[in-house]
């Protein structure tokens, strides 16, 4: 059984940058792994994903150009850097990992249904 656990969050201000962090308990070849937020009253959404076999990021449109999703496998350890924040960037941030999430749709909404495996989540808060 896989755990992941997030650390980091915090607030910044609009056009700040931070970053995020998820320990992973082992990181197996066929998964894919990366994150999901969800704001206030909004639906959970894709944010990002590594695939762990050859590293293909996919970033879902909402960040696209001001995130960056990175792995250290040597850590077992995933990171979000994220860029010009914006204050629609405020949510929970959730790690997760799924084999099935390797086949994503690409539909940041529709992909929740692929993953398993959930961490507890962390607050980030963009403050205009």
């Amino acid at each position: 059984q896989v755990t992941v656990v997030e650390s980091g969050g915090g607030s910044v201000q609009a056009g700040g940058s931070l970053n995020i962090s998820c320990q992973v308990s082992r990181v197996y070849s066929g998964y894919c792994l990366g994150w999901f937020r969800q704001a206030p009253g909004k639906a959970r959404e894709g944010v990002a994903v590594i695939n762990a076999r050859d590293g293909t990021t996919t970033y879902y449109d909402s960040v696209k150009g001001r995130f960056t999703l990175s792995i250290d496998n040597a850590k077992n350890t995933l990171y979000l850097q994220m860029n010009s924040l914006k204050p629609e960037d405020t949510a929970t941030y959730y790690c997760a990992t799924s084999v099935r999430w390797c086949h994503l749709t690409g539909d940041g909404i529709a992909d929740v249904a692929k993953v398993n495996t959930w961490g507890k989540g962390i607050l980030v808060t963009v403050s205009s």
